[in-house]
């Protein structure tokens, strides 16, 4: 079925309301010729149904055949008035041949040629209002159908830009750690051994992460640690690592290895650059509908701070800002010797 009886509850709605309307015209019969209300009812009732049926499906198709944006103004009130005149016509021929069929049982009622001037003027109107509302519910679902496509549209750009920015981060990565183990490959070929073992267990595992999929933050935790297990071969005692996250903070969803550039800038332009090392913290609490996480690390308190312009920092904004938009945020600061940088995003969960 199409048109308003696609549904049922469109269909019941619709012969709900051309009910009414042959309630109405009984009670115009009523008032016209002075027939009896058991008579009218005979009359106008069926009648109304039947011509529900016909203009509802006529009115439905002509909306289709002639749409409001593609057609000319007159050729489309031309088209209408032809079909309107000739539905009205059907209908009233009918209207007459049922009464014919009521007479013949002794509930018809006199029809007069006014009266039979009104059924044809009612059937003109009815049939326009039915044009009408098709080309409204036509109009509403054009409307819908673009909203949806646009929609559509956004997510695969949001989910395109997410993998970009992604991807962004693995060389950046590799990059650095390539150079850590080139590093100690001539003064401990041991440990950059252990690094190189290290860093093959990092990359198996997030691998299998998605862009466009969010990660726990207890995962997410998981990778930091593997991470700072292969800087910690390099750094030694020099680095020291502190993650405080709360256990309600911990089922909160978030995009993967969001993290990871944050950590990576703390040891390499805080912890890197201090003869005696530091610490490396990562705060995490769910505040209501709020994830907040914080990383932070020891910096030299005589170097100029940190403008967060570099990419970690850049490519971090830029994913919380495609996966959450203004929901999310990120702010950086540093006091004396501390560089903090903490992110606010909504705290979903697999279950929310």
């Amino acid at each position: 079925m199409s048109g308003p009886f696609a549904s049922r509850r469109g269909a019941t709605l619709y012969l709900g309301v051309w009910l009414v309307l042959g309630l109405v015209l009984s009670a115009l019969v009523v008032g016209a010729t002075g027939a009896a209300w058991p008579n009218a009812i005979a009359l106008a009732v069926p009648a109304a149904l039947v011509y529900a049926f016909a203009a509802g499906f006529s009115a439905y198709y002509l909306c289709r055949a002639f749409p409001l944006a593609g057609s000319p103004s007159l050729r489309l009130l031309g088209v209408l008035a032809v079909s309107s005149i000739m539905a009205a016509g059907a209908w009233t021929a009918a209207v007459m041949a049922w009464n014919e069929v009521l007479a013949s049982g002794g509930v018809g009622i006199a029809i007069t040629r006014p009266m039979r001037a009104v059924v044809f003027g009612i059937g003109i109107a009815l049939y326009v209002l039915s044009a009408m509302a098709n080309y409204l519910l036509n109009e509403f679902e054009r409307s819908r159908t673009a909203e949806r496509r646009e929609m559509q549209s956004k997510l695969m750009a949001q989910d395109a830009e997410l993998r970009m920015l992604r991807t962004q981060i693995d060389p950046h990565f590799l990059f650095n750690s390539l150079n850590s183990i080139s590093a100690l490959t001539s003064v401990d070929p041991k440990r950059a051994r252990e690094m190189t073992l290290q860093l093959s267990d990092f990359f198996r595992h997030s691998l299998g992460l998605e862009a466009h999929r969010k990660v726990t933050l207890a995962d997410e935790a998981t990778l930091v640690n593997h991470f700072l297990a292969i800087e910690k071969v390099r750094f030694g005692q020099r680095l020291g690592v502190r993650l405080d996250i709360d256990d309600d903070a911990r089922p909160c969803l978030l995009p993967p290895m969001i993290l990871q550039p944050l950590v990576e800038n703390a040891v390499k332009h805080g912890i890197g650059s201090l003869p005696e090392g530091g610490t490396v913290s990562v705060h995490a609490r769910r505040v209501g509908s709020i994830l907040r996480v914080a990383v932070e690390n020891d910096v030299d308190a005589d170097a100029p701070p940190v403008s967060g312009k570099g990419i970690g920092l850049t490519n971090v904004r830029k994913r919380l800002a495609a996966a959450y938009e203004h929901q999310a945020s990120v702010h950086w600061s540093q006091e004396h010797n501390r560089f903090r940088v903490e992110l606010a995003l909504p705290a979903e969960t697999g279950g929310e």
